[in-house]
């Protein structure tokens, strides 16, 4: 979704600026989403009794790329979607993104 302003100087020169809000949301919820995974796997992560994941790459790398890879919206539901996957009943595996 973009913005379009126009814009009127004094001195009679009118300026034509576009903003991309959507954008500027993405990036920003993809900068804090990249920070809560990297503050998890630093800080809460080695509290857990089990530290292994089922999986190969782990659920908080699978995340990260995911995210990279695809933005903020699909690759946090591809995300949520891995971590459902990975329980106790799964045999885990190799598993990369899409």
């Amino acid at each position: 979704m973009q913005i379009t302003q126009i814009i009127k100087r004094r001195d009679g020169v009118t300026l034509k600026v576009v903003s991309d809000i959507f954008g500027a949301i993405s990036k920003l919820l993809k900068k804090f989403l990249i920070c809560g995974i990297k503050f998890y796997r630093k800080y809460l992560s080695p509290l857990k009794r089990h530290t292994h994941c089922r999986f190969i790459p782990t659920c908080s790398q699978y995340a990260l790329e995911a995210i990279e890879k695809y933005g903020p919206f699909k690759g946090t539901f591809l995300a949520l979607k891995r971590i459902l996957r990975c329980n106790p009943f799964s045999k885990g595996g190799c598993d990369p993104v899409p």
